[in-house]
């Protein structure tokens, strides 16, 4: 199975980036931003939790989005391989997917950081909330959200070194720009 963690602050392009690399790799998407703001939309019990962090600007517990993982995880069990887009952004979460994934015979192949300037985050960032009108994207709540980047996920580059699976893949330029370094990557594996 082909296992990639796309990584980066918020706005770096994940989503986007993603969207591509399912396309050109037959991957299978969990992308536990949209797992989150579909539960938040249909009020669930699990979405108002989770809202009452988000829209803080904070994260969502660990262990509330391990459960939700693993559930999606074994719905997928005849995929070519998972591309986890908002997943991990802790050590122990990253820990957590590894024992997931090793629990189900497989690993982590690689992880794609997407690398872009913190002013050209918080222009994309603002630009998205003016087309989607995503609440969680304003001015104070992309602070937040870059703070808790800086000090709570940024640690994971250090863990995915270790491990040697961390791509740093410069995210400015075009999208087409930027999938072609990601492909040169994911070509290698």
């Amino acid at each position: 199975m082909l296992n990639i963690v796309i990584f980066g602050a918020p706005g770096s392009g994940k989503g986007t980036q993603s969207e591509k690399i399912i396309a050109g790799y037959g991957l299978n998407h969990i992308s536990t931003g949209d797992v989150l703001r579909s539960e938040i939309s249909r009020q669930t019990d699990l979405g108002k939790v989770a809202d009452s962090y988000i829209s803080k600007g904070q994260l969502v517990p660990d262990q509330l989005i391990i459960d939700i993982l693993e559930s999606v995880l074994d719905g997928q069990k005849d995929s070519k391989g998972v591309i986890f887009d908002g997943f991990p952004r802790t050590t122990p979460q990253a820990i957590a997917l590894k024992e997931m994934l090793e629990k189900r015979g497989t690993g982590i192949s690689a992880v794609i950081a997407l690398e872009v300037d913190e002013a050209e985050l918080i222009e994309r960032l603002l630009e998205r909330g003016k087309i989607s009108g995503r609440s969680d994207d304003n001015l104070e709540t992309i602070q937040k959200r870059l703070d808790v980047y800086r000090n709570q996920t940024s640690p994971l580059i250090d863990y995915y070194k270790s491990k040697d699976l961390y791509n740093g893949i410069l995210g400015m330029g075009t999208i087409e720009e930027i999938f072609n370094r990601i492909k040169q990557v994911i070509d290698k594996l």
